[in-house]
């Protein structure tokens, strides 16, 4: 990373209200939390008073049982976006080009700036499409931040064989994925999966994520990754929540309920809603206008996502999939908008 380079490169804007009287739809993260959860963080404390086991066996069972893979292919880090900056800084050389996804996450296309790379944008809906060879890394969003899609297990796995072929590693961002029941593509060699526990387990101040590999890139993932980079609080109540599948299976069917609901009731008010995978539905909102939707949401106490700030979206909102109470709340209001 260069220090001219990081003293220009700007911060990206993201999601999420700290007001606690805001009835926030602007974050994508679950509103419950595992049952138990509090306790095993408050457990940790102990724990605390030395430095958490290297590495972190037990968390990384729990990840293996998450996601089905081999203990040994899961390195932790406080996030996802901590492996997707690590496997980022590993792979990209300056003046190297790599294929992202648009619109997406714009932390991927910083990322790929700060070790001076070149971020080429590939439409969404083509990036399994995209030529491996042409670049030093290709990334996939699955399901896709901020329009919900998810692409289809053989068509990511075709993806990654070429990438195979090529010589291009293949990072797979699977923060949304625990909200489905697709399966993930850990494992899967010459894939780098990043997965995230904040979302699905309503969890984003506690820092955990993991990302895993195999071969090579298992070994430079995992020497490079910094020691004790998880605290004793995450590795508990990560492993914690990784093991509740009640909770897990419980999430998916209330958002997929819950989901199809507001995207019928905000089709009926008259915004385009895009097909949704994710915990989150992304607006077209027409003539309102987004200044005026994030406006008059504000004005009722929401908060919703400004989606203008996705690179090639004009005229759109984001907004999460929360309680049933909460989202018959967004409803009405957004339907006077």
């Amino acid at each position: 990373m260069n220090f001219d380079t990081a003293r220009d490169t700007q911060r990206t804007p993201h999601g999420s209200s700290d007001d606690p009287d805001v009835l926030d739809f602007s974050a994508n993260t679950n509103p419950h939390v595992p049952e138990g959860t509090e306790a095993a963080y408050r457990d940790a404390f102990e724990a605390a008073g030395t430095y958490p086991r290297e590495p972190p066996a037990e968390y990384r069972r729990a990840a293996a049982e998450y996601v089905g893979c081999d203990p040994e292919a899961v390195i932790s880090t406080p996030g996802g976006l901590a492996a997707i900056r690590l496997v980022i800084d590993l792979a990209v050389d300056p003046g190297d080009s790599v294929a992202i996804p648009s619109p997406s996450f714009g932390e991927y296309a910083r990322e790929v700036r700060l070790q001076d790379g070149e971020p080429v944008f590939v439409p969404q809906a083509e990036i399994a499409d995209a030529d491996p060879a042409a670049h030093a890394l290709v990334i996939v969003c699955n399901p896709n931040n901020p329009t919900g899609n998810a692409y289809p297990d053989e068509k990511l796995r075709t993806l990654a064989a070429r990438c195979r072929a090529a010589g291009t590693p293949l990072l797979v961002d699977e923060a949304f994925l625990g909200f489905t029941d697709r399966p993930s593509l850990a494992g899967e060699p010459g894939v780098v999966v990043a997965r995230s526990l904040t979302k699905l387990f309503g969890l984003p101040g506690i820092r955990a994520g993991f990302a895993v590999a195999t071969g090579a890139w298992r070994e430079a993932l995992a020497n490079a990754r910094r020691t004790w980079n998880l605290g004793a609080p995450a590795l508990a109540t990560g492993a914690h929540c990784m093991r509740q599948g009640e909770f897990v299976a419980e999430t998916r069917e209330r958002v997929a309920a819950e989901r199809e609901r507001m995207r019928e009731g905000l089709t009926d008010a008259g915004y385009a809603v895009h097909p949704s995978d994710a915990p989150f539905v992304l607006l077209d909102v027409g003539d309102r206008g987004v200044d005026a939707v994030v406006a008059g949401a504000a004005e009722a106490g929401i908060a919703v996502r400004d989606a203008t700030t996705f690179r090639g979206l004009d005229n759109h909102v984001r907004v999460a999939v929360r309680t049933r109470a909460a989202n018959d709340r967004l409803l009405e209001v957004l339907r006077d908008r």
